[in-house]
């Protein structure tokens, strides 16, 4: 089974994202709240767009161009990434993650499934 990416309505008729690998995992979710299902389909579509970039290593102090995957350290010391378009915006954000590695594995997920991802609308 392919990874897919679900659009969630929310009870005040927003929409959101999570992109899904294929085990089922939640491996992005979107940065923000949309008003219209059609700007939720374009934060999709930037993912798509982008899934393919670099990744900075914030807890090395690296520096890369947009658009980027900010690889960081949280307050409670588990690591998470943010996806970055081409603009500097942030469109996806990650779970936490005990270990850097683990962190890198969901990013190679995103890269992998997010391109060719079916989109589904889920009931609310």
């Amino acid at each position: 089974m392919a990874g897919k990416f679900v659009i969630i309505t929310a009870k005040n008729g927003e929409f959101t994202f999570n992109l899904k690998a294929s085990n089922g995992e939640v491996v992005l979710t979107a940065s923000e709240t949309y008003t219209t299902m059609s700007a939720c389909e374009n934060g999709i579509a930037s993912v798509k767009k982008n899934a393919a970039a670099h990744i900075e290593d914030q807890t090395k102090d690296e520096k890369q161009t947009n658009p980027k995957y900010e690889l960081y350290k949280d307050k409670a010391g588990e690591f998470r990434f943010r996806l970055k378009a081409a603009n500097g915006q942030n469109i996806g954000k990650s779970e936490s993650y005990k270990a850097k590695a683990s962190a890198k594995k969901g990013i190679a997920s995103i890269a992998k499934n997010a391109p060719d991802a079916p989109i589904i609308v889920a009931e609310p």
